[in-house]
């Protein structure tokens, strides 16, 4: 197994996913370009990669989310992005986000710099780009995102909570939609997504857990009913499957719509 460096098990899965959308990158048919991702994954991310095997999941998600974040930007013109957990993001640079938009980038202060030192002298954001270090298992990040200039009251807010859920137990995921909802006002929008419980339990996903878990990076936490969830924090969802969006765009997804898990936009 490829060893690497500083970051934490669940914080080098960004490494993985920088790494699947530098690949999706050189693609004819491409999903997206990301120009960033290549730098950002380093040896790490292809260690990873290869450890991994390739799946078009991170590229359908992905390509699904840069598209939901268009759409949430022109319900209610929300002017603020909070990624959650960003880890190696770069919508902040390449989705072409208006300097008046202002992007909020949680995670471990680790992580943060470790993009930004990469990234330095490469490529700038187009909109206003906050770092936010802070670590979201332990910390009252709602405080750091405080200080960092957020304010509940100034308006609606688009949270984008990408490949997180699944690393946490079920109370930290209710502690994060808690936390999420109370900062959240009127024509806000959630963006996130969700392993299917049953995956948890399928004969056929026992390698993948099993792999995840030599890692360090078990997975957690899964729901069959990602409606009903958010419901409970006063989010009205629309959930789709990864193997519906990926069908729609053109790539197939292993597993059935019943395994392939969850993809969500919800409003307030």
């Amino acid at each position: 197994m490829t060893q690497h460096n500083e970051l934490d098990p669940v914080a080098r899965t960004a490494l993985l996913t920088a790494a699947q959308r530098a690949r999706e990158s050189t693609r004819a048919d491409a999903l997206f370009h990301d120009p960033l991702a290549a730098t950002l994954a380093g040896p790490p991310g292809a260690g990873l990669l290869a450890d991994f095997g390739d799946t078009p999941l991170i590229s359908v998600r992905t390509r699904f989310f840069d598209e939901a974040i268009g759409r949430a930007m022109e319900h209610g013109s929300p002017h603020r992005l909070v990624i959650v957990a960003a880890g190696m993001d770069t919508r902040a640079y390449r989705l072409g986000l208006p300097g008046e938009v202002t992007v909020y980038e949680l995670d471990r202060p680790e992580v943060l710099d470790r993009k930004e030192r990469l990234l330095d002298g490469v490529a700038a954001p187009t909109c206003r780009r906050v770092g936010v270090g802070v670590d979201l298992a332990t910390a009252d990040w709602g405080e750091a995102l405080a200080e960092a200039g957020f304010r509940a009251a100034d308006g609606p807010t688009c949270w984008l909570v990408e490949g997180l859920n699944q690393y946490l137990a079920e109370p930290d995921v209710l502690a994060l939609l808690d936390r999420i909802s109370a900062l959240s006002a009127p024509g806000s929008r959630l963006l996130t997504d969700f392993v299917p419980a049953a995956l948890l339990a399928a004969p056929e996903a026992r390698p993948l857990l099993r792999l995840m878990a030599e890692w360090g990076a078990p997975w957690l936490y899964g729901t069959d009913e990602p409606e009903a969830l958010l419901a409970g924090f006063g989010w009205r969802a629309e959930v789709r499957s990864f193997a519906e969006v990926g069908e729609e765009l053109g790539r197939w997804l292993p597993g059935g719509r019943e395994l392939s898990g969850w993809v969500v936009e919800a409003a307030r």
